[in-house]
């Protein structure tokens, strides 16, 4: 695996990576709960954001599957996992993570959690329910944190089609993920498209809350840090506020800004974000 993605079909590098992968199902509800897991080493899960699947990482898991046994769901609801119970709750998918972790790695398994926007609302709790054995977790632009609610005026495109729903991914995604409109390119559409065709968790009604800051509180893992892109559009221009937020529940958290750019840090400054998760997970060994 190499630190940067060959220039070919978008589909084909999804199809490359995925096709790399174990996968697993565990139960969700009435169905199942897709996993897939490279690499090998100590165990790191990766949980996405809202409308979204383990493609949320594409740009971060040849990096860090030289290092772990990189673990990730598509979270219940969304991508290949069917529904968690209704009505969907924060605890309930929480759970339902939690116990699949334990059937994919082993009910004993120490690892570390990283989790993206919504998924990092959801990778608090799980730590939180997972004690001790979580050396670490490291939350990336997290929901859950309350705070005023910003409007962004997102484009509907489930009824659009050909190069109007493309126009329409592309909006979305520099009003919501990506800073830099020109890193809004070939493979970043090709998974928002993914996504919104599979999308059936409304996600930002669970994230208008202060379920991370209440997990924090309960997580007993001995490194806590945060990382969030400069401009991330839900939180700005209130990084700062934030950080205090963070701070007063674990005084001791590794906060880390990484520089022009938005939501989606993990894509949008993978090398960056690579570079600065590792150094992360080294200090909690």
């Amino acid at each position: 695996m190499t630190d940067s993605l060959p220039a070919q079909n978008p589909k084909a590098i999804l199809d490359r990576i995925e096709a790399s992968s174990e996968r697993f199902e565990t139960s969700c509800g009435q169905g199942v709960m897709v996993w897939h897991a490279w690499g090998d080493g100590p165990v790191l899960a990766l949980l996405h954001g809202g409308n979204g699947s383990w493609r949320h990482w594409v740009r971060n898991i040849p990096v860090l599957a030289r290092q772990f046994r990189v673990v990730a769901p598509d979270l219940p609801g969304l991508g290949e996992s069917d529904e968690s119970p209704s009505p969907p709750t924060q605890a309930g998918i929480a759970q339902i993570v939690a116990d699949g972790l334990n059937t994919v790695i082993g009910a004993d398994t120490a690892y570390d959690i990283a989790g993206f926007s919504f998924g990092g609302m959801i990778s608090s709790l799980v730590a939180a329910l997972h004690g001790e054995r979580v050396r670490s977790l490291t939350v990336n632009g997290p929901g859950g944190l309350g705070g005023r609610a910003r409007t962004l005026d997102l484009v509907p495109v489930r009824d659009k089609i050909g190069a109007e729903r493309v126009a329409g991914h592309r909006i979305n995604l520099a009003r919501l993920m990506i800073h830099d409109p020109t890193h809004i390119d070939d493979l970043a559409l090709e998974i928002q498209e993914w996504h919104s065709v599979r999308n059936r968790l409304r996600t930002p009604l669970l994230s208008r809350s202060m379920s991370t800051a209440e997990a924090l509180a309960e997580v007993r893992a001995p490194k806590v840090g945060a990382i969030y892109g400069e401009f991330d559009a839900p939180a700005y221009p209130q990084i700062d506020e934030r950080e205090t937020l963070l701070r007063n529940i674990r005084p001791d958290l590794d906060f880390r800004v990484i520089r022009g750019a938005g939501h989606w840090t993990s894509y949008e400054a993978a090398e960056t974000f690579n570079a600065t998760l590792l150094e992360m997970l080294r200090a909690s060994g």
